[in-house]
């Protein structure tokens, strides 16, 4: 079975979805993998590495019309679309969006998306949306202090004793407990907030402090993630988070709730009420943000806050990222592939949460 690795062409991006330790291992596994000449440099990966690890380069013309499966990070723009042959399976990286399905069941392949991987214990190895995760709570605290007017540890110094800045968490999934993890390495205090009760010893066991609403409704569904509350819990919400903000010197939301538009977490007003010099750094942005005031893909400053709306974090950070991004899809073609042909069981709950197309119908958006 061949293997394609085509560059990637979305503005920014700077992942590859094979790296050459990867490519090497699915070589000797038995696969014929096929990188596009300059695929990996961005990420700092050159071709003479992926020759050394066995596997081939090839033109894009070559990658796109001539593999079995094709992976990537990002969805394939239209024109690359265009060049792969019906009855290719394709895994990538991409929210199921309802036109895009479209067009790749207009093509007959066989889509996987990896967003959509269920939160079970046999999909971990597989598990991208975490891995990524993972790099951009660790940046977001950077980019925080960046930005920032002041130090984030205490210093005892000559001039004085310079404390410690405050720094808030919204949301404690990967991205936010890796953002508590590297602000506390940094030596900041740090709180946290979830609507999730039970991540509250998740966030105590990095030495931050918990902070803690109480709320009537359950906010968890059945998956681990965080749902959606009624108008009058979130309601209360914002009220409780305009207070917990004030006295933030540092703001990292992360807060996302699966197939829908990130709930807003931090209103103008609140804003208003915060420190000057103060930032927030939005890692929600990609999906409409925490922050109502939010630009995604800007920096702003509104009232003396600086709000940071990044995108495609991870993707700042090109060479871990791929390299755990490569590891989970290593994973998954191992469980999609047997006896070097695709493996298309439905009853499996990986498989049929991840197609998104097949046989030219759109199978789930």
């Amino acid at each position: 079975m061949r293997i394609g690795v085509p560059k990637e062409v979305a503005a920014n991006e700077r992942r590859v979805a094979l790296t050459p330790e990867v490519a090497g291992r699915l070589t000797k596994g038995g696969y014929e993998v096929v990188i596009e000449r300059g695929a990996g440099s961005a990420a700092f990966f050159p071709d003479e590495a992926y020759v050394k690890a066995g596997a081939g380069l090839g033109t894009r013309d070559s990658v796109l019309g001539r593999s079995d499966i094709i992976v990537q990070v990002q969805a394939p723009s239209p024109e690359s679309l265009a060049q792969i042959p019906e009855g290719t399976a394709l895994v990538a990286f991409f929210q199921p969006v309802p036109d895009f399905l479209r067009a790749l069941a207009h093509r007959k392949l066989t889509a996987f998306s990896l967003v959509l991987l269920p939160r079970i214990t046999r999909a971990q190895p597989m598990d991208v949306l975490s891995s990524q995760a993972t790099v951009a709570g660790y940046k977001a605290v950077l980019l925080a202090a960046t930005a920032t007017g002041r130090l984030l540890p205490m210093l005892v110094t000559a001039a004085g004793t310079v404390p410690a800045a405050r720094v808030l968490v919204l949301g404690a999934g990967v991205a936010g407990l890796q953002a508590i993890a590297t602000a506390r390495r940094l030596g900041a205090i740090v709180s946290a907030f979830d609507v999730r009760p039970a991540v509250k010893e998740q966030v105590q066991s990095l030495g931050a402090t918990f902070l803690e609403m109480a709320i009537a409704e359950h906010a968890e569904t059945a998956g681990g993630y965080a749902k959606e509350l009624s108008e009058e819990t979130h309601r209360k919400e914002l009220e409780f988070l305009a207070k917990a903000v004030k006295d933030a010197d540092i703001v990292i939301s992360t807060a996302a709730i699966p197939g829908k538009k990130a709930p807003i977490l931090i209103t103008a007003a609140a804003v208003q009420g915060m420190k000057p010099g103060a930032v927030i750094v939005d890692l929600a942005a990609e999906t409409g943000g925490n922050c109502e005031l939010t630009e995604p893909g800007s920096e702003i400053v509104r009232n003396g806050v600086s709000i940071l709306g990044p995108l495609n974090l991870a993707s700042t950070l090109p060479l871990d990222a791929s390299q755990m991004y490569a590891k989970n899809v290593a994973a998954f073609l191992g469980h999609i592939v047997q006896d070097g042909k695709l493996r298309l069981d439905f009853e499996d709950q990986i498989i049929r949460d991840t197609c998104v197309t097949y046989a030219g119908e759109v199978r789930k958006s």
